[in-house]
């Protein structure tokens, strides 16, 4: 888990040197910032006080949003960060991927997926700031947790402490980092958007595990850092000892307690998880759209400066860039923008409001002291107030049980149970957290066939033209060596495939009771981790695996031998590698112990026997997995694809799918394996399905705090099924697609599905705030002008096809689910369609010229409608 920072001031002596550039600490009581106090480095200059970052003199309160750029392609990075500002987002946050950019020592990749360059002056283009995490620890559930896995044989290495190797080796990719940026002008010194580079990350958890070491490390990153001259403020996350002028930050579900350690520092929230990451064969976490804007407003109410979503785009984790282990191939995080580039209705809405309310306040928060006052025994509100009639408060109610009506300034005010109000006039409500007003998306995987090349008289599944390679279960080719007992799985790959073979072989007796009553003998067997298949005399008897939780297993299955000599054969899997925690790169993998029981002489115990080994699968060695085999002899012709064969290679030539909607590969038919298309890697399939026997919700109470277990889904269905295809990566037609099966399934069944937005959800009540708040600061506020409105909107290039369900008055239900309450307007439907009908977008005023406002005088009408897209 991820926890907040802390400082100890006795180390601050130590940099006072590297503060030259940039900090110029205020007095104790918030002025106005004066220019001549700010160091200007080239065009630009980012420095801090108390309250708040300041950039080229000016206080900024910022909203900022990850993106990894290596869990995307370019050709969606516009697009994300367009969204992303669209939303109401200030700065785009991204760790840098140590692994991904130097592959072995010394030679550095900075193209494809992994070009940072293009990516930040995408951002800088878009006219946003960045966050630079250079790290270079990342641990962000990828794989090794960013470290390059060649570091670990460096002799004399130990990461993340005082260890001269790892330090070395460190600055240097460090150093080569910050110099591309300086050479491309990227740092806000040199008139780019990085205004803020991380050095170490959530290191504070484990560094009493290294001792004295581990202080010195500490103090060792933030001297290196600060000695590259970046002219921008660096921050260590999760840090406790911090040393000035470096700013300790927060991450965690809620950091409105946080404190800085040195109170000259601004309180900052690197990492707000507005969901949580997956593993295969576990639940789907969800994290409701009004418990995260009350842990923003709560930050904000409680004199934060910067938020980050970690994540606000997840992504996917393309190839074997995957870690945990066991996490899986989509990194959708439940985040804002959805792992395909789609914003998430109501997530991505609710926050783009509560972001606009907020920045509509920035003068006030960030220019004032706070007046605190008591409004209940869990509910208070906290008063940004100066002389020029500046205002903003924020009204809280902390229970998570009940609403409350509370008095301020002698008027009442409903807060909903664990919600924020937000006034930015200190009058006028003009956001609750937990009053959600936009739209909810409805959004399909719709199915299409993979289709053949067009010049093919049919264009059915079954006409598609496969190819199969079949492995060999067991040592193929010459064996790499053999040894008595187990290796460790990892240290002999050394990453560089997920597949090691251990083999060996027992010979049985005729006079074996379990041959000749026709019955079993019974393998044992415990590994360190991941998964394993086992195959007796090249047949698959048995799989078996760990978890996210805990990756160790044994198992016990019964397996068919003959009289003679019979051939087991190991194929251990890893499935990403370890990504944090102290001495993390020394857990290991593969089996520890093999026994077989059943014999008349008791136990057979296999583990010291010996053992030959084979790196990697023969597909692999020869690259077929890369396009350009298409016409290799290696290939087999079938008319159909066998189904339910272990260690098989499948190729087929598919046209790209037509339209432009978001691509993903259906794999639900499937067993386990990896999958490519043109040579391009989609990255590890398996539709592991979660047990139908844990607790799963249908509806979550957003109130009260949230953790990973709190709202989940998914129970008894596979933790995921459809596997992320970029659009970019397709030619119109020819595009070959290769996938390697494990343990068996049925090709015949892969489909390609599109995410598609069919429809849309609205539900809103008569109270829901509606004040403009470009009107509400200095200006007399109408009510009768400011009605809640419901607005409705389809994807670009389709409309409103159909009202699916409408009703103003007391509607019950959720999206999907609208049900007619004792209280309706019988008008309703006819007046959505004479409004919304053929329509891409539509605006709904509740109000009397459109619905019967004296229906139900008690009751606080409700209007709920739902539409089909089209």
């Amino acid at each position: 888990m991820k926890i907040m920072s802390c400082l100890s001031s006795n180390f601050k002596f130590v940099f006072l040197a590297w503060t030259v550039i940039w900090i110029t600490v205020m007095s104790s009581s918030l002025t106005a910032v004066d220019a001549s106090n700010v160091t200007t480095i080239g065009t630009g200059s980012v420095t801090y006080d108390r309250r708040s970052l300041i950039i080229n003199g000016q206080r900024k309160l910022l909203i900022s949003a990850s993106i990894h750029y290596p869990r995307s392609v370019p050709a969606m990075w516009p697009g994300l960060v367009r969204l992303a500002k669209e939303g109401g987002v200030d700065v785009i946050e991204t760790y840098v991927f140590w692994n991904g950019h130097e592959p072995s020592p010394g030679n550095y990749y900075f193209g494809g997926r992994f070009d940072l360059v293009k990516f930040c002056k995408i951002v800088q283009q878009a006219g946003m700031y960045m966050i630079l995490r250079i790290g270079p620890f990342v641990a962000a559930e990828w794989n090794f947790g960013g470290l390059p896995v060649w570091l670990h044989y460096v002799p004399g290495t130990t990461f993340r402490t005082d260890s001269e190797p790892f330090k070395y080796h460190m600055q240097k990719f460090m150093t080569y980092t910050v110099n591309l940026m300086k050479r491309e002008r990227l740092f806000a010194s040199q008139g780019g958007p990085i205004i803020l580079s991380q050095a170490k990350n959530e290191y504070g958890y484990y560094e009493n595990a290294y001792g004295e070491g581990g202080k010195r490390y500490a103090l060792w990153a933030a001297k290196m850092a600060l000695s590259q001259n970046t002219g921008v403020p660096w921050i260590m996350c999760q840090q406790y000892d911090a040393p000035d002028p470096v700013i300790d930050t927060c991450n965690s579900f809620y950091c409105d307690q946080f404190k800085p350690i040195s109170p000259n520092r601004p309180k900052i929230w690197t990492e707000n998880w507005p969901g949580w990451f997956k593993t295969f064969g576990a639940r789907d976490p969800h994290r409701p759209a009004e418990d995260i804007a009350y842990s923003v407003a709560r930050f904000f109410q409680k004199g934060g400066s910067v938020q980050n979503y970690y994540m606000y785009h997840g992504g996917t984790n393309f190839g074997r860039t995957a870690g945990g282990p066991f996490i899986t191939t989509s990194y959708d995080y439940d985040a804002p923008i959805d792992e395909y580039g789609l914003a998430r209705f109501p997530k991505w809405g609710h926050l783009k409001e509560l972001h606009k309310v907020i920045k509509s306040c920035e003068h006030a928060l960030l220019n004032n002291d706070p007046n605190l006052l008591s409004l209940g025994p869990l509910q208070e509100a906290d008063v940004y107030e100066d002389a020029s009639g500046a205002c903003a408060a924020f009204l809280a109610n902390m229970d998570d049980k009940n609403d409350k009506v509370v008095q301020f300034r002698h008027v009442s005010y409903h807060l909903p149970a664990w919600s924020v109000s937000i006034l930015p006039d200190c009058k006028n409500v003009a956001f609750n957290t937990a009053k959600v007003g936009c739209q909810t998306s409805i959004v399909n995987m719709a199915p299409i066939d993979l289709h053949p090349a067009a010049s093919s008289p049919k264009r059915d599944i079954k006409s598609l033209q496969w190819e199969v390679f079949k492995e060999t279960a067991g040592v193929w080719g010459v064996a790499d060596f053999t040894k008595k007992g187990f290796v460790d799985h990892i240290n002999t790959t050394k990453d560089a495939t997920d597949y090691l073979w251990y083999t060996t072989s027992i010979f049985v007796h005729a006079e074996e009771d379990f041959l000749r009553n026709r019955g079993t003998a019974m393998l044992f067997v415990e590994s360190k981790g991941h998964t394993m298949h086992v195959f007796i005399n090249k047949k698959l008897q048995a799989s078996a695996s760990g978890n996210g939780t805990v990756p160790q297993f044994k198992f016990g299955t019964p397996i068919a031998l003959k009289a003679g000599k019979n051939e087991i054969a190991l194929l251990s899997m890893t499935v990403g590698l370890q990504t944090a925690g102290a001495f993390y790169e020394w857990i290991g993998a593969g089996p520890t112990s093999v026994k077989v029981a059943g014999f008349k002489s008791g136990i057979v115990d296999l583990t010291a026997s010996a053992w030959t080994y084979k790196i990697g699968l023969q597909g692999e060695h020869l690259r077929i997995q890369k396009s350009y085999n298409l016409n290799s002899k290696i290939w087999a012709p079938t008319s159909q694809p066998p189904k339910q064969q272990p260690l098989t290679w499948y190729k087929a030539v598919v046209d790209a799918p037509p339209g432009n909607e978001p691509v993903a590969l259906d794999m639900i038919h499937m067993g386990k394996g990896m999958a490519w298309l043109n040579g391009q890697e989609i990255g590890r399939y398996w539709p592991r399905r979660t047990s139908k026997y844990e607790k799963c919700v249908t509806q979550c109470d957003y109130r009260g705090k949230f953790n990973p277990d709190k709202c989940v889904t998914g129970c008894g269905q596979p933790t995921q099924r459809w596997y992320h295809v970029p659009r970019s990566w397709f030619k119109p037609s020819g595009n070959v697609l290769i996938i390697f099966e494990e343990t068996g399934g049925d090709p015949s069944q892969i489909r390609f599905s599109m995410r598609k937005v069919s429809g849309a959800c609205g539900h809103l009540s008569e109270d829901h705030p509606s004040f403009d708040v470009k009107n509400l600061q200095g200006s007399q506020i109408e009510n009768d002008k400011n009605r809640p409105t419901l607005r409705l909107k389809c994807p670009t290039n389709t409309n409103i096809s159909s009202v699916k369900f409408a009703s103003f008055g007391n509607p019950n239900g959720t999206c999907g689910s609208y049900m007619l309450g004792d209280c309706h307007d019988p008008n309703s439907a006819s007046l959505v369609e004479k409004v919304c009908l053929n329509q891409n977008e539509c605006a709904l005023e509740m109000s009397s010229s459109n619905f019967n406002m004296q229906l139900c005088p008690s009751t606080v009408k409700k209007l709920a409608v739902e539409v089909n897209c089209s």
